[in-house]
């Protein structure tokens, strides 16, 4: 089976990170849902996603997730990942906008049309992982 290298770009030998937040009043049931999703899908289930937050304020109940945290590695695609999250999407009642961030580069995913698909991984693709913006 022959392999297209422009759609199929992988990052062979080392660990990807990658941040996810869903900026919405009902962020964390939507990162649990994507979570489970991700954790489900072929393209995605050898890479490992969990939660992550900031700690509670003084008083409160629990720890705060706002960001799922994605670790992958050896031939792992952008565009199978990207499809994944586009296909979650589609499975909401309500639209729901994705923020994806490797390193210092962060994208939003919300329209899902082909150049918009394109240029998320393009920019994932050619994204550092020296450390961005943190939640």
């Amino acid at each position: 089976m022959q392999r297209d290298d422009a759609q199929h770009t992988s990052w062979e030998g080392t660990l990807v990170r990658f941040q996810i937040q869903v900026p919405c009043h009902r962020q964390e049931s939507e990162l649990r849902s994507l979570q489970e999703w991700l954790r489900n899908e072929p393209a995605t289930g050898s890479a490992t996603v969990s939660l992550g937050g900031q700690p509670s304020p003084p008083g409160s109940m629990g720890q705060l997730f706002d960001v799922l945290e994605l670790v992958t590695g050896n031939g792992w695609s952008a565009a199978s990942f990207v499809l994944s999250v586009l296909t979650w999407q589609q499975t909401r009642p309500r639209p729901v906008q994705v923020v994806i961030r490797r390193g210092s580069v962060e994208i939003s995913l919300a329209e899902g049309s082909e150049e918009q698909v394109r240029a998320v991984v393009a920019a994932l693709e050619q994204g550092d992982d020296t450390p961005g913006l943190t939640s």
